[in-house]
C-alpha cells in the first residue's frame, strides 16, 4: 500500500512540474503572441520560447531557427523581440552550442535588427542602430556570468527592444549529414528593478598604421573617466591576426591597476576580471595592443576586412542603477607621455600553442559583423554606402512652407515623431540698437514676444500641429530638441538657455542669468546653440557671440568643463573658435561637431574631454559656416554665409561624408534666393530644411536622381558625354574622387545637364519656324533671282537681317538667352546678384542704407565682424 501511494504521490509531482513547464504565460507575453517564429521541429524546447518563471521571472530562449550552414566560417543572425513591453532585467545567460559545430556566439541588444527574416547572413548587419553586445560564448573559453544584483537593462523607454544572436560557424564537416543547428542562450529576465544595472565600455584605437615588416608596433587608448563609479567585472580583446596582446588598465594618482589581458589569437569570450576594479571620476582608462607587421608587405590600417586591423577593449561593468549608463566608448590617446610607465607584462606576447591557434583561426573575422556594432564599422559602412549613393538635393517646390508668415527664422529641428519644429523672433529684430558695447540688450522696453516663437509643423503640408513660446523670449537664436521631445532653446539677448517640455508653458530647466552677460561658470554671453547627448543626458552650450567656448552641464544643469578660446592673429589654431554658431552632437561617434562661423569651418570633439579630432574646412565654404547637423547614416550638412566683395563662393547648402569630410553635394533654392540661411536640420531620407534669418523663410529640400556624366579619354582627349535620356548615367573615370573642388564641378556639370535638357527641348521649339522661314526666304530669294536678278538679292538681304536681327539682338553673335529670359514676366536674376553680407547676428545692410534684417552686419575684410 505504500509503494502505491508513493508511485501516485510521485506521478502526482511529474504531472504538477509538466504543467507549470507547460503554462501559458498570455497574461504577460501576449505581444508576443503575434510575432512568435515558428522554428524546425528538430529545435528542442523552440516551441514555446517564453517560459513563466513564477510571478516576476521568465525565460526567453533565443536560438537559431533550425539552419545548415553551407560554407565554413559563416555567420548567421537571428532576432527575439522582447515580449513585454515594461522595462525588465537580464539577470543570467544559459548557452546551447556544441563545440564540433560553433565557433563562438554572441548576443546583441537594440532596437531594429539588420533584418525582419528568420534568419540572414550577417554581412548584412546585427542591428541598424546602435547595438549592445550582452553575452558572448566561445569554445574553450568560460561563458559570462552576472554578478547577483546586476542586470542589463531591456525594453520600457531606454532599454533595447530586440535581441540579435549572432552564431560564426567555423569548420563545417559536422553538417555533412545535412542535420539543423539551433543553437543559441536561453534568458532569464525579470521584472523587478536591480538595484545594479550593466553596462560596456569599450575601448577602440581608430588611427593605428602598421608599417610592413615592423616587429612590435603598440597601439594605445586612454581616456579620462568623467562619470559616477562604476564597477568592472569582466572583458574582452579584439584584434586581427596580426595582434599580439591586448591590455587593459584603471590609471590612478599614477598606479596601474590590471583589468586584464589576453591574447586575441585566444577564443575572444568575456573573461572574468580576477581582482574587482572600480573606477571612479578622474580616473584614467587605458589600453594597449601589441602588433607585429611582420610578413606584411604594405601598411595595414585600422578597418573590418581579414587584412585589416582592429584594436578593441571591451570591459563590462556594472553601476547603481541611478547613475547607470549603459555604454560608454573611448577613442582617443588623452595622455601618450603616461605610456613610458606601463607595465612591462603589456609588451609581452602570450604562447599559445600551435592546435588552439590552428582550431582558433577563423575567428579573425568575426568581428567583421560583430563589430558593425562598434562605432569604427559603423563609419566605414556609412561611408561606403553613402559613396555608392545616387542622389542630388533639390528644393520641393510644392511644399507650401515657403509661404508661411514668419519673424527672423533663427532655429530649425525635427521632433521624435520627425514633424519640422521653428524657433523664430516673432516682431523682434536684431538690429545695431539692440545692445550696447557691453553686450546688455537695450530694448528690454519692447517686453517679450507676443507671438507663438515655437511652431510645430507637418513636414509634408505645412500645417500648423502646435505651437507655444509666447511671452518668454527677446531675442530667439539657437533650437534642438532632445531624444524625449523636450525643447531646449538659447536667447541671446537674455543670455540664457531654456529647457521646455512640449506641452508646459513655464521652462524645466534654466541655464544663465537673465539680461547679465558674463563669462564665467553660471554666466553667458549671447549663447548660440545648444545639444543634448542621447546617452547621457549632457548639456553641451556654445557660448557664443562674445565668449568663444563649449560649456558642458550634467543632465541637471551642473556646470562640468569648458574648452575653446579666441581665435589669434594668423590662421585659426584647433580649438580656438570666433563665433561657435551651431552645434551637431555625434553620439555614434561620441563627437561634438561646432559650426565655428567666422572662421568658415567645421571642428569636431571628443565628448568625453573636450579634444579637438578633425576640422573640416573647404574652398566652397567661403569665409563663414553658419550651421551644421548630422544624420545617422553618416551624412553631414551644412550651410554657409554670403561672399565678400570680389569674392566667388555662392551662398549655398552642402552634403558631406562625415567620416572622410568629402563634399557630395551641394544645393540651392529655386524660389526665392538664400539670403543668410542661418540654420539647417535633416532627416534619414535626406529631406533637408533650410531657416533664413533675412528672408524670414523655410525651405524644404529633397533628395531626387542625379544624372551623373562620364568622362572617357581616348589619345590623351577628354570627350564629355552628357545622356540626355532618363537612364541613369554612372561615372567610368574617377567616380570617387578624392578633391572636393572636382566633386563639386562635376555637380555643376550634372545641373547643367538637367537644366540643358529643357533648354534644347525650348530652343528646338523656337528654331524650328525660323529654319521653316528662312527655307522659304531662301526659295523665294532663288526664284527673284532667276527673274529678276541682283536687284531682288538685294532687297531679300534685307529682309533676312531685320529676321536675323530680333533673334540675335543688338550686339549679334548668337542667341542672348539671358536678355530673353529677363524680358519676360516673372523671371528674376535675384539669385546671381551679390546680396548684403553680414557678420554676426544683427540685421542692417550698411551697403544700401536701407532696414535689412542682418545679424550684426560686417565690414569687408580684413576687420573682423562686430558683436555688438
Amino acid at each position: 500500500m505504500a509503494g502505491l501511494v508513493n508511485s501516485l504521490l510521485i506521478l502526482f509531482l511529474v504531472f504538477q512540474n509538466i504543467c507549470l513547464g507547460f503554462r501559458s504565460p498570455l497574461s504577460v507575453f501576449k505581444r508576443y503572441k503575434g510575432t512568435a517564429r515558428s522554428l524546425s521541429s528538430e529545435c528542442l524546447g523552440s516551441d514555446r520560447p517564453v517560459i513563466s518563471l513564477g510571478l516576476s521571472d521568465f525565460a526567453l530562449d533565443v536560438r537559431m531557427p533550425g539552419v545548415t550552414p553551407k560554407q565554413s566560417d559563416t555567420y548567421l543572425c537571428m532576432s527575439v523581440p522582447l515580449p513585454v513591453d515594461d522595462e525588465a532585467y537580464v539577470v543570467d545567460f544559459k548557452p546551447h552550442a556544441s563545440m564540433d559545430t560553433v565557433h563562438h556566439m554572441l548576443l546583441f541588444g537594440c532596437n531594429e535588427p539588420s533584418s525582419t527574416e528568420n534568419y540572414w547572413d550577417c554581412d548584412e548587419g546585427t542591428c541598424k542602430d546602435k547595438s549592445n553586445i550582452l553575452y558572448a560564448w566561445a569554445r574553450n573559453a568560460p561563458p559570462t556570468r552576472l554578478p547577483k544584483g546586476v542586470g542589463f537593462r531591456v525594453g520600457g523607454e531606454t532599454g533595447g527592444r530586440f535581441f540579435v544572436l549572432q552564431v560564426h560557424y567555423g569548420d563545417i564537416s559536422a553538417f555533412r549529414d545535412k542535420h539543423k543547428d539551433c543553437s543559441g542562450v536561453t534568458l532569464h529576465l525579470t521584472h523587478q528593478k536591480q538595484p545594479l544595472i550593466a553596462g560596456m565600455y569599450l575601448m577602440m584605437s581608430v588611427n593605428t598604421v602598421i608599417p610592413p615588416g615592423e616587429k612590435v608596433v603598440d597601439a594605445d587608448i586612454a581616456c579620462h573617466y568623467k562619470r559616477f563609479p562604476m564597477h568592472l567585472f569582466a572583458y574582452r580583446v579584439h584584434t586581427h591576426r596580426l595582434g599580439k596582446v591586448v591590455s587593459g588598465y584603471r590609471v590612478r594618482n599614477g598606479q596601474w591597476t590590471l583589468i586584464g589581458r589576453q591574447s586575441p589569437q585566444l577564443p575572444q569570450a568575456f573573461y572574468p576580471v580576477e581582482h574587482p576594479v572600480d573606477v571612479s571620476y578622474d580616473d584614467i582608462l587605458a589600453a594597449r595592443c601589441v602588433f607585429s607587421g611582420e610578413g606584411r608587405t604594405t601598411e595595414t590600417h585600422i578597418g573590418g576586412t581579414a587584412n585589416d586591423e582592429m584594436c578593441n577593449f571591451y570591459i563590462m561593468y556594472y553601476m547603481e542603477a541611478k547613475h547607470a549608463v549603459s555604454y560608454m566608448t573611448c577613442t582617443q590617446n588623452a595622455n601618450p607621455e603616461m605610456f613610458r610607465n606601463i607595465p612591462q607584462e603589456a609588451n609581452i606576447p602570450i604562447p599559445i600553442k600551435s592546435d588552439m591557434l590552428k582550431m582558433t583561426h577563423g575567428h579573425h573575422e568575426e568581428t567583421k559583423d560583430a563589430d558593425k556594432s562598434s562605432l569604427l564599422q559603423q563609419a566605414k559602412k556609412e561611408e561606403e554606402e553613402i559613396l555608392d549613393q545616387d542622389f542630388h538635393i533639390e528644393e520641393a517646390v510644392e511644399w507650401p512652407g515657403l509661404d508661411l508668415k514668419l519673424g527672423q527664422v533663427s532655429g530649425l529641428a525635427l521632433d521624435p515623431e520627425n514633424n519640422l519644429v521653428i524657433f523664430h523672433r516673432g516682431d523682434h529684430v536684431w538690429d545695431e540698437n539692440s545692445f550696447d558695447r557691453k553686450f546688455v540688450y537695450q530694448q528690454r522696453g519692447l517686453g517679450p514676444i507676443e507671438q507663438n516663437t515655437i511652431l510645430v509643423l507637418n513636414p509634408g503640408d505645412a500645417k500648423l500641429l502646435h505651437s507655444t513660446g509666447k511671452s518668454l523670449f527677446y531675442l530667439p537664436h539657437g533650437l534642438s530638441i532632445d531624444k524625449n521631445g523636450n525643447y531646449w532653446v538659447t536667447d541671446v539677448a537674455l543670455h540664457q538657455v531654456f529647457k521646455l517640455g512640449a506641452d508646459d508653458k513655464e521652462p524645466l530647466l534654466i541655464l544663465g542669468v537673465a539680461l547679465q552677460p558674463g563669462s564665467d561658470r553660471n554666466h553667458f554671453c549671447q549663447p548660440t546653440d545648444v545639444a543634448v547627448d542621447p546617452i547621457t543626458g549632457s548639456i553641451y552650450v556654445s557660448d557664443g557671440y562674445c565668449n568663444s567656448r563649449i560649456i558642458q552641464f550634467s543632465p541637471n544643469g551642473l556646470y562640468v568643463m569648458q574648452w575653446g578660446e579666441e581665435t589669434s592673429l594668423g590662421r585659426a589654431r584647433p580649438g580656438q573658435f570666433h563665433i561657435p554658431h551651431s552645434l551637431a552632437l555625434i553620439p555614434d561617434f561620441s563627437q561634438l561637431c561646432v559650426a565655428d562661423r567666422e572662421n568658415g569651418r567645421i571642428q569636431c570633439f571628443r565628448l568625453e574631454t573636450g579634444e579637438f579630432v578633425r576640422e573640416i574646412k573647404h574652398k566652397s565654404f567661403g569665409r563663414e559656416l553658419f550651421a551644421v547637423s548630422y544624420v545617422p547614416g553618416g551624412l553631414l550638412f551644412a550651410v554657409n554665409g554670403m561672399p565678400y566683395p570680389g569674392e566667388a563662393e555662392p551662398v549655398q547648402g552642402f552634403v558631406m561624408n562625415f567620416s572622410t569630410g568629402e563634399i557630395i553635394d551641394t544645393f540651392i533654392p529655386l524660389r526665392k534666393s538664400f539670403e543668410m540661411p542661418h540654420d539647417v536640420v535633416a532627416s534619414e531620407d535626406k529631406t533637408v530644411f533650410v531657416g533664413d534669418v533675412h528672408a524670414k523663410a523655410v525651405w524644404k529640400f529633397a533628395s531626387t536622381e542625379k544624372m551623373e556624366h562620364r568622362s572617357v579619354k581616348k589619345a590623351g582627349i577628354e570627350v564629355q558625354e552628357i545622356k540626355e535620356t532618363i537612364v541613369e548615367a554612372r561615372l567610368k573615370n574617377n567616380p570617387e574622387s578624392t578633391d572636393p573642388l572636382k566633386k563639386q564641378e562635376k555637380q555643376h556639370l550634372v545641373r547643367q545637364a538637367s537644366t540643358g535638357v529643357s533648354f534644347v527641348l525650348i530652343t528646338t521649339l523656337l528654331i524650328i519656324p525660323v529654319v521653316v522661314l528662312l527655307a522659304i526666304l531662301v526659295f523665294i530669294r532663288w526664284r527673284k533671282t532667276t527673274v529678276y536678278g541682283a536687284d531682288g538679292e538685294h532687297k531679300l538681304d534685307s529682309s533676312s537681317a531685320r529676321i536675323l536681327g530680333r533673334l540675335r539682338g543688338k550686339g549679334g553673335g548668337g542667341l542672348n538667352l539671358g536678355n530673353f529670359f529677363a524680358s519676360h514676366k516673372g523671371y528674376s536674376r535675384k539669385g546671381f546678384d551679390r546680396l548684403s553680407t553680414e557678420g554676426s547676428d544683427q540685421e542692417k545692410d550698411e551697403d544700401d542704407g536701407t532696414d535689412s534684417e542682418e545679424e550684426c552686419s560686417a565690414p569687408p575684410p580684413p576687420p573682423a565682424p562686430s558683436s555688438s
